[in-house]
């Protein structure tokens, strides 16, 4: 049961010697024992050997499955300080921001013009601003977005590359909120409204030279996106016989899942995901006599959750109506998933993790925030942990800290990247002068 769920941690993962003899869980070379002694919990690190090893992973099916120009597009999204940004440039992947926000991150870490690319449903003028300004690419979500860049760019020079959100009327089976394809969503135009747009383009001169579709983040059959390439494709076809153009990159979104709890496992591969759609856009764009476009991915999740592991230390163990409670150091102001996907974890004791015997009363974690909505984990099964031990728990590395909150006055947690038996803090812990610093009075 728990060598399972040992295989969720990120790939550097290692059982090695502690102080007493005790095997301890490593990753990336380093002791989460001392690096929760070094730097407090709740922690969060990142084994950047994982992300390199998921990065190649897309560019090695790519470069296989798919006949023509390929290319990533990291979804910061899921998980983005300067850090992130840095590593994911090297990569020599695009960066996708929403608005001006996430924009002045990706710049602040120095990432080029060309790999900056802009998303948002509902941009205001100065994410539009800002997207003119520094992008190399801009996503448009609607038409009346695109008539004030069409205002906005003559200001501004020349405009970045745009690529239109399609929305493909087909979701993805996932949780309702993480839904973004189907009819009713509040992202993207239908195929009348972007056969316009394309449109409008060409009498504004403005250089549109891609599409972009999405149905929603964390599935797992790859199958789900058939049905929208399909549309995609049709609509491709239409444009190119009504208006004589024809995409230079598709981006068919992200969204593929990763697996959080040892009930997920096996969970399917990265090269499944690619080859599925590579083989259904290379077939359906056959018969025409025109270059494929670049296929442009979008993975966020896939890319970083593994990577990062949440540390926490247990502070009360208590029973209440038959339910063993740990009560950790941190909860739904780090981690809002649970409480807002129901979103299902696993743990594991940072010391001695595997070998200490299984008792039969399995254990809820709970975080110290006044909600009964800080609930961590439920029903899982644990060996008997006492007070003051560590936890660690994996695939934390997606959108946690994204939607991190100071509920109740918590202070967001630090967060380090971990290579080869070196840990580098990229995120302070805040601090409760940080809670001030907004205010005036």
């Amino acid at each position: 049961m728990y060598h399972d769920r040992l295989s969720l941690f990120p790939d550097t993962v290692a059982l090695r010697p502690d102080k007493s003899g005790r095997p301890s869980l490593h990753v990336g070379g380093c002791d989460l024992d001392r690096l929760a002694a070094e730097w407090g919990t709740p922690l969060y690190i990142y084994d950047l050997q994982t992300i390199d090893n998921s990065v190649e992973a897309y560019q090695d099916a790519l470069s296989r499955r798919y006949p023509g120009p390929a290319g990533i597009t990291y979804a910061g999204k899921a998980s983005l300080n300067l850090a992130m940004a840095r590593l994911m440039a090297a990569h020599g992947l695009l960066l996708d921001c929403t608005g001006v926000g996430e924009m002045h991150i990706a710049r602040a870490a120095g990432v080029p013009r060309a790999q900056l690319l802009m998303h948002g449903v509902n941009k205001s003028w100065a994410d539009l601003q800002a997207g003119l300004a520094y992008a190399g690419v801009l996503v448009v979500d609607n038409p009346p977005e695109l008539e004030r860049i069409a205002q906005l760019a003559p200001a501004r020079g020349s405009a970045p590359a745009l690529w239109l959100r399609v929305r493909p009327g087909y979701a993805v089976d996932t949780h309702h909120f993480r839904q973004t394809g189907q009819h009713d969503s509040k992202f993207g135009m239908d195929a009348d409204q972007c056969v316009d747009a394309i449109a409008f383009c060409q009498r504004y001169d403005l250089p549109v030279t891609g599409l972009h579709f999405h149905q929603g983040s964390h599935f797992h059959a790859a199958q789900q996106v058939l049905p929208a390439l399909d549309m995609v494709c049709d609509l491709m076809g239409r444009l190119q016989k009504q208006l004589n153009w024809w995409p230079q990159v598709l981006s068919p979104g992200g969204g593929w899942g990763a697996a959080y709890h040892e009930a997920d496992l096996p969970h399917p591969s990265i090269e499944q995901y690619v080859a599925t759609v590579a083989a259904a856009l290379t077939e359906k764009l056959s018969p025409y006599a025109l270059p494929l476009p670049r296929l442009q991915v979008e993975p966020g999740r896939s890319l970083v959750a593994r990577a990062g592991v949440a540390i926490y230390q247990v502070g009360t163990v208590k029973r209440a109506g038959g339910r063993r409670w740990l009560l950790l150091d941190g909860g739904m102001a780090d981690n809002i998933r649970p409480a807002l996907y129901q979103a299902r974890y696993s743990a594991l004791p940072v010391t001695d993790p595997l070998s200490r015997a299984p008792i039969s009363e399995n254990a809820w974690l709970a975080g110290p925030y006044c909600e009964s909505g800080d609930l961590l984990i439920e029903d899982l099964p644990l060996p008997d942990v006492k007070s003051g031990e560590l936890l660690a728990v994996p695939v934390c590395g997606a959108y946690q800290l994204m939607m991190a909150s100071n509920y109740n006055g918590a202070l967001r947690p630090a967060v380090v990247m971990l290579r080869a038996g070196v840990a580098q803090l990229a995120q302070r812990r805040e601090t409760v002068e940080d809670l001030l610093l907004r205010d005036i009075v």
